[in-house]
């Protein structure tokens, strides 16, 4: 008989946290609305700031297909676009965060912070965050190619997550 009441009140203390939840507004990140009233949006290629080559391009991708993937707006060609999205990456550092022995570096990371502006066709800011950042570690290799590989793959991972970032501030309703 005890296990049927252990049963009932964990399934009503179940019920009471999603009332609770549902109460209280909570919701998953990036259950917002664009700002702004529009329907198609154009993403410019990121300027680049950094000293890290090309990755304006991965970065500007990553953005296109998370604004792709989640329908909001359709990405479209600046001339059909009621709103575009503008980006400067401000900079690309590595550091290194540890070592093999004291000249010998093992892992280094990788930061790159962005700012970003969403205008309407008039020029009016709809939206703009700065310092948005995202960090990445790569291992440090004795050979150079491999390093700098394990760096691009970092560079991959961050801009994938920095896209991600960018998306939900701008879809947070807070």
């Amino acid at each position: 008989m005890s296990s049927l009441k252990y049963t009932v009140f964990t399934y009503a203390l179940l019920v009471w946290c999603l009332a609770f939840l549902a109460a209280c507004g909570y919701r998953f990140s990036g259950a917002g609305e664009l700002p702004g009233d529009f329907n198609r949006l154009a993403i410019e290629t990121f300027k680049n700031k950094s000293g890290e080559i090309g990755i304006e391009s991965i970065i500007t991708n990553d953005i296109t297909y998370e604004f792709t993937r989640t329908a909001k707006a359709t990405v479209s060609a600046r001339k059909e676009a009621d709103a575009v999205l503008t980006g400067v990456i401000r900079s690309a550092r590595s550091s290194t965060i540890s070592h093999i022995s004291t000249h010998t570096t093992a892992e280094r990371r990788i930061t790159v912070t962005v700012d970003v502006k969403l205008i309407d066709t008039s020029g009016a800011v709809l939206w703009s965050a700065n310092g948005i950042s995202a960090s990445e570690e790569y291992t440090v290799a004795d050979d150079k190619l491999v390093t700098e590989r394990n760096k691009k793959s970092a560079v991959a991972k961050l801009s994938g997550r920095l896209a991600q970032r960018i998306y939900y501030r701008m879809t947070d309703d807070f």
